[in-house]
């Protein structure tokens, strides 16, 4: 994978600072860089082609190299290439974009504050909280309940949200009051003889005593990703969300719905919530919004939620926060075009429709000696490396799954290791064809890590 230097290569190495990269083994290795990207596929600068088995980063709905995003971006630019939202400024693009919004998500979410990414929307989600609750007198309603494991970005603030050792550790994380529930995964956290009507239960009895402990007075919201992605891909059990909701509302606690990677039909449904049955508080949204085409991402909020901002925006005489780039008119512009193009092309129907043999393909696997556990939902799924009876990794924790990922790019299938998951999330316009080579690709690096595994003494 682009082991030959060049320009490029080189320069990389000597200048870039990379995110979720250890550095120093980086200098070593080099960067694969990719040179073009259609459809459902990617090529690097060696001319190697790749199904993008996890669409950039759980974002490329439409694909690569879609035009008319391109000539939507380009005619935003000639006509009015930037301008702000501040200070009762507005423009066409963030307008309808947010009409588009309020129109898609679920009824009773009517107002729209946009952001550059999900990190900075679940930042503001933290703000617009402790902003309401100081305007409705109540300063101490100020904590957050999150879940190990869960992954709500990287700011200070949305990086203290996550539940993930791997992006708090050295950042003198969490650096807000948050507490960290548990994991909503059945197959690992349940325990010996507990049905997973019984798991759900005792979730839902730790959310509710940790309520009565903290104080409700105390805690402004409870945050969590409908399916968690970037912990593992794991899908809740029954019941949990309806009753995480039940439970949250008795206390006057708003629920927040992270749709970064869930939303626009990844799940088979419009957005993670509808699929597992509740209404948020406070939807957020990015990624598949623009196709990651540009920096775009989207809060959505309940009547509830925005008359106490404004009411507390009267008494202040100010909303004093916001971005240069807040709706971005031209952001703005190709996500609309995304969102009409999803559509239009009924690519929330594919992944429904391609569910089946998606997830049935990868089950097929659930026998293979690498794979502890499968688990995912509509176009988003995880295989757990691990031993099936004792649910332990193999050797070092992330090295089985580092290798599977290592060697499915040689087959030419882009995934990603998550710890000890391997996650694949594909584009939404991937067809049958696609579907069945995801699959052929992904048996092949099994087999090999496989081989590999024997040989270094770890099965």
């Amino acid at each position: 994978m682009n082991h030959r230097p060049n320009s490029l290569h080189m320069s990389d190495i000597a200048h870039s600072m990379h995110p979720y990269t250890n550095m120093r083994l980086h200098e070593e290795k080099g960067p694969m860089i990719m040179a073009e990207g259609n459809g459902a596929r990617v090529t690097d600068s060696e001319g190697k082609e790749y199904i993008e088995g996890l669409a950039g980063l759980w974002s490329v709905a439409v694909g690569f190299s879609e035009t008319r995003l391109a000539d939507a971006a380009y005619a935003q630019l000639k006509r009015l290439p930037y301008y702000h939202s501040f200070a009762h400024k507005a423009h066409e693009p963030s307008i309808r974009l947010a009409e588009k919004l309020v129109e898609m998500t679920p009824e009773g979410l009517n107002r729209v504050f946009f952001t550059n990414s999900g990190s900075e929307a679940n930042d503001t989600v933290v703000k617009m909280a402790w902003f309401l609750n100081n305007g409705l007198g109540r300063p101490e309603k100020k904590k957050f309940l999150s879940r190990t494991k869960a992954y709500h970005g990287i700011t200070i603030a949305s990086g203290s949200l996550t539940g993930l050792a791997g992006n708090q550790k050295d950042f003198d994380l969490p650096a807000i009051p948050v507490t960290h529930l548990s994991c909503p995964h059945f197959w690992r956290y349940g325990e010996e003889g507990e049905t997973e009507a019984e798991f759900t239960a005792r979730l839902l009895k730790e959310l509710e005593d940790t309520i009565l402990a903290e104080g409700p007075e105390t805690i402004a919201a409870f945050i969590g990703e409908p399916v968690m992605g970037a912990g593992g891909v794991m899908t809740p059990p029954e019941g949990y969300w309806p009753g995480v909701v039940e439970i949250c509302h008795k206390y006057d606690i708003l629920v927040v719905s992270d749709e970064v990677i869930n939303g626009f039909g990844r799940t088979g449904a419009r957005f993670g919530c509808e699929k597992y049955g509740f209404t948020p508080d406070i939807l957020v949204t990015s990624k598949q919004l623009t196709s990651s085409y540009m920096p775009l991402a989207a809060i959505v909020v309940n009547d509830k939620v925005y008359n106490a901002i404004a009411d507390n925006t009267a008494k202040l005489g100010n909303f004093g926060h916001g971005f240069t780039g807040t709706g971005h008119p031209v952001a703005c512009a190709v996500g609309l075009e995304n969102l009409n193009i999803i559509e239009e092309r009924d690519l929330m129907g594919n992944a429904k429709r391609l569910e089946p043999m998606f997830q049935d393909g990868l089950r097929a696997f659930a026998d293979h000696p690498l794979i502890g556990e499968i688990r995912g939902v509509g176009l988003i799924a995880g295989l757990e490396m691990a031993d099936k009876k004792t649910k332990q990794p193999f050797g070092k924790p992330g090295t089985v799954a580092a290798k599977v990922v290592a060697l499915a790019a040689e087959e030419g299938l882009i995934c990603r290791n998550v710890y000890d998951t391997v996650a694949l999330c594909p584009p939404l316009i991937v067809t049958e064809d696609d579907v069945r080579e995801i699959h052929a690709r992904l048996g092949r690096a099994l087999d090999r890590a496989l081989d590999w595994a024997k040989s270094e003494g770890m099965l």
